[in-house]
């Protein structure tokens, strides 16, 4: 029994070690491929060092559910890899234990892992996405850092280019200037020249204060233009020494609150996800019912009944109950002429009462697939940790390498198939064309049985990744094939010789 407690410890001090380092490489991995993709939101902006402090740790948290799957199964593969290469399963095997057996401690701490990532997922995981998501988009709208570059024509500033042909770096003064001022339209724009400028930022960071140096000005006229056929129109030049413009360029940092967020899928956690989608689907319920009463014949055939009725005592107009059909044939034809119009013209309006519902139908039908989508997500996620385990630790104990190398390369490669076929059925599920479950747990369906058939060659003691097993069955087939030529082109050739 002492033994025993002594292979868990040493397994679960073999796998939290590696488990650690890799989970922490995995995630500044995953962290990088997110920051580059999002690094033209951040350059040029400014940001100071505690708010992009703040996005990299909410970012990090935010991929912990994705890194941690693949770190499990590094960790596994590695742990059991190099307890397969120094012999060591094959002494504990000699002892009676069991592959199970060995790996009893790390799979209950795998199921608390599962259970840990779910919660994670289910309370942490949406906080840290709503203010992460809150800084990207006030990354966004914050004004770029002001730098103007000579030689070209900088546009950041909303309704202004402006041409520098030469800027002092010492002195900060911008040479040979030219501005073009579309606040108030193309066609009445303003143009400034100078021979000198100097930009600076208002105290409250929220205008610049433009000042020009002996320079000419020409403004287009046009909304003073009475003469709307007027083949000329009149404009204003201006000659001066000194010219200082105001403009509003707030580039503070201004941070939005995360109530933005609060009813978005990202923000929500299981319960609230769930009561979202239950609402949006009697919510469509509802509306679906609303257009199958577009398509009643009353709907358009019912302004029959406000008519004038024809001379004449007809008994289809005595009776309440009537046939619009037959009360259209008894009309005068120029009823019926304002009949036909009466219902294009509701059928037209029908048409455009059913094109919008449609739209908006569609509209929730988006909102609830995203709402579903991040519902199983924080299911398969966890789930993927239980997978990841059963695939890294009997394929370590099949392959029996350590180290870094041929447990990194299988490892990559386990996870890219994973990482396609993931991104395939999200893709699926979004759009519509498989239902949300179908494409959240495709990869689970295939790399379950992956992982169950990789136990089972461990447990069996199967030679699947040994290479010489391999080279045994090609020198066989190949001197299968050598007899089979020989006895049969050999007989051929002793035939045609006799």
């Amino acid at each position: 029994m002492r033994l025993l407690k002594r292979i868990d410890y040493y397994t679960l001090a073999q796998f939290v070690k590696l488990f650690l380092a890799t989970f922490f490489v995995s995630l500044f991995v995953f962290l990088m491929q997110f920051l580059w993709k999002y690094v033209d939101d951040m350059v040029g902006k400014g940001l100071g060092l505690k708010v992009l402090a703040e996005f990299f740790f909410y970012a990090a948290v935010s991929l912990v559910p994705l890194a941690l799957p693949m770190s499990i199964m590094l960790a596994s593969l590695m742990s059991f890899g190099n307890m397969g290469e120094q012999l060591e399963l094959l002494a504990m095997k000699s002892a009676g234990i069991s592959l199970f057996r060995i790996m009893r401690a790390l799979m209950i701490v795998i199921a608390f892992a599962v259970v840990g990532a779910f919660f994670f997922s289910n309370d942490v995981l949406p906080e840290s996405q709503t203010k992460m998501w809150t800084l990207l988009i006030s990354m966004r709208q914050k004004s770029p850092e002001l730098e103007i570059p000579a030689g070209e024509f900088y546009k950041d500033i909303s309704g202004y280019s402006i041409y520098v042909s030469q800027k002092n770096d010492k002195t900060q003064l911008l040479k040979h200037v030219i501005v073009y001022d579309f606040t108030s339209g193309f066609s009445n724009a303003a143009v400034m020249s100078a021979d000198s400028a100097r930009l600076d930022v208002s105290p409250d960071k929220k205008f610049l204060l433009f000042t020009l140096y002996n320079g000419e000005s020409f403004e287009n006229l046009q909304q003073q233009n009475t003469y709307a056929n007027a083949s000329k129109i009149p404009y204003r030049r201006e000659t001066f020494r000194f010219k200082q413009m105001i403009i509003d360029f707030d580039s503070n940092f201004n941070q939005f609150s995360t109530s933005l967020l609060k009813n978005e899928n990202v923000s929500k956690n299981v319960k609230e996800l769930k009561a979202t989608i239950d609402s949006l689907n009697k919510q469509l319920v509802v509306m679906k019912k609303g257009m199958s009463g577009m398509f009643l014949p009353q709907r358009f055939y019912g302004n029959l009944t406000h008519l004038p009725q024809p001379s004449g005592n007809n008994p289809i107009f005595k009776n309440s109950s009537y046939a619009t059909d037959s009360l259209f044939v008894h009309l005068t034809e120029s009823q019926k002429k304002m009949a036909v119009t009466a219902a294009i013209s509701s059928i037209t309006q029908t048409k455009g009462e059913i094109g919008f519902s449609n739209i908006q139908i569609k509209e929730i039908d988006e909102v609830i697939s995203r709402h579903a989508i991040d519902l199983h997500r924080k299911f398969a996620l966890s789930f993927a940790c239980l997978i990841f385990f059963f695939i890294g630790a009997p394929l370590g104990a099949i392959i029996r390498k350590g180290g870094f190398g041929t447990p990194v390369v299988l490892s990559i490669l386990m996870f890219i198939v994973y990482y396609i076929v993931d991104n395939t059925g999200t893709k699926m599920a979004r759009e519509g064309i498989w239902p949300v479950w179908e494409g959240m747990w495709l990869s689970s369906a295939i790399l379950l049985p992956i992982g169950l058939f990789l136990t089972y060659k461990a447990v069996t003691d199967s030679t699947i990744m040994n290479s010489e097993a391999y080279m045994q069955i090609f020198k066989r087939s190949r001197l299968a094939i050598y007899h089979w030529i020989k006895k049969h082109v050999g007989g051929l050739r002793s035939d045609r010789q006799k």
